[in-house]
């Protein structure tokens, strides 16, 4: 049965089309249930003959797969792209080798394009363009009888406008042909109400080569002397006061719930790796590891959402689209600190299920930016990922250059600031291989943590 939120959408995007306009955007809160949405609104073109196919384009195979088994259950069909079917799910990656003639076919049919997390494709006709939104453009806009684009997240990290999308002038707000906030999704029961936990510590010590200097907070170590966040991300002391908190409460959700599990955003493989080692040597719990790396990472995901193993450390992989409804806990202890990327990870704790416990924990350290976010992550487009003012230099300073992850890319540039990787691809491989985050003071030491709790929506 379909949510309210759903069926109106459904009903808009309908009307939307029969009115002549071909583009639909729908923006809804990570874990509403967008694809679900998505399928049933290609069946309701099909049951009124308004289409012949549907090609759905999102930015990872993991996610392509989900969106496959989704559509070929609501629409009773293999959903595969042979010959008899009504349809396809491909990644935005495949799009670079699709042949010519693959769009002349389609635009001789009826066909609805779907984009899943539309904000991966950068330009428009009068902008520069990333591959995939050139793609866009230059392609389907002009083969697609209707195309739907999808996100919970309308903005990009850089200053490219999202492909298809329109935007108000002067002020260079998106627009939205339909919206579904987390505010909504929350007070609905659609999705669970964050808690979004930071770890910050009063005594912090800094040897360096003259004396021993003193901070009494992370952002006051990060702003006056040379140290930058990875320092933090791998430092022993910082790395096990975190998880042991986020254990705790995964311990205490799972006491109802007996599946619940937790996901760790790592920096880089080797971040991850060290994770994995203190989750089981210091905390004896039962995780696995899926990098980009790793060919078969389709299957350790699916494996893992179907098991009750406790956690799963990741790199990338499962920062954005991908459906694990038991995640309940989250540790984000990525380099990437962008809003986009925050708020992405933290949806991966968000979707509900049928279970009586629907806590969603997200913890991370009191980094000035994280901070930021947390603070308003009530507000659904904050004002400063609008088209115009979206890019904020003080989110990569210059002291964290050397070890982020989105400064790697085989063209020494980033073409897309919204980091999904798919092994298939390495197109936007952005971590560097054989390289840990190594802090530069081997004499940084944090004690007397402490955390604040911010909960969003405590009055709905």
């Amino acid at each position: 049965m379909l949510r309210l939120w759903q069926s109106e959408c459904i009903s808009n995007a309908i009307d939307h089309y029969k009115n002549g306009n071909y583009h639909f955007l729908a923006q809804a809160t990570p874990g509403a249930g967008k694809t679900l949405m998505a399928a049933y609104l290609a069946k309701a073109l099909f049951d009124s003959n308004m289409i012949d196919l549907v090609i759905c384009f999102s930015p990872s195979r993991t996610v392509a797969l989900d969106i496959q088994k989704t559509f070929a259950d609501v629409l009773d069909c293999i959903f595969n792209g042979q010959v008899a079917t009504l349809g396809c799910s491909m990644t935005y990656q495949s799009m670079q080798y699709l042949h010519r003639d693959f769009w002349k076919t389609i635009s001789r049919r009826r066909v609805l394009c779907v984009f899943d997390e539309i904000h991966h494709c950068g330009g428009d006709e009068d902008s520069d363009s990333n591959s995939w939104g050139q793609s866009l453009v230059h392609d389907i806009q002009h083969a697609a009888l209707y195309t739907l684009a999808l996100t919970g997240t309308p903005w990009r990290s850089d200053k490219l406008p999202i492909s298809l999308l329109s935007y108000t002038d002067p002020e260079g707000k998106v627009i939205c042909n339909y919206q579904y906030s987390l505010k909504q999704a929350v007070n609905d029961g659609v999705c669970r109400r964050p808690n979004i936990t930071l770890i910050d510590s009063d005594k912090i010590s800094l040897q360096s080569d003259t004396k021993p200097e003193h901070f009494n907070s992370i952002n006051a170590l990060l702003e006056n002397s040379s140290a930058n966040y990875s320092c933090i991300l791998n430092n022993n002391n910082a790395l096990n006061a975190i998880i042991e908190l986020a254990v705790n409460k995964l311990e205490t959700i799972r006491q109802i719930s007996a599946k619940a599990g937790g996901l760790i955003v790592a920096a880089s493989i080797i971040h991850a790796q060290k994770i994995i080692q203190v989750l089981k040597q210091q905390f004896d719990q039962t995780c696995v590891l899926v990098t980009y790396k790793d060919k078969h990472s389709n299957s350790i995901i699916e494996s893992f959402k179907h098991s009750a193993t406790q956690w799963i450390v990741s790199i990338g992989m499962i920062s954005e689209g991908t459906d694990i409804p038991r995640l309940q806990v989250c540790c984000h202890l990525s380099n990437i600190r962008t809003e986009l990327y925050f708020r992405q990870v933290l949806g991966r704790i968000l979707r509900t299920t049928n279970t009586t416990n629907q806590e969603a924990w997200l913890y991370t350290f009191a980094e000035s930016n994280l901070v930021l976010f947390a603070e308003q992550i009530e507000i659904d487009i904050p004002e400063s990922c609008s088209r115009i003012t979206m890019f904020n230099d003080s989110y990569y300073s210059e002291r964290d250059q050397e070890h982020t992850q989105y400064s790697t890319n085989i063209d020494n540039k980033v073409e897309d600031h919204c980091y999904t990787i798919d092994w298939e691809s390495n197109e936007n491989t952005f971590i560097s291989e054989g390289v840990d985050i190594q802090t530069q003071h081997s004499a940084l030491t944090l004690g007397q943590y402490h955390t604040r709790v911010i909960s969003a929506f405590v009055y709905v």
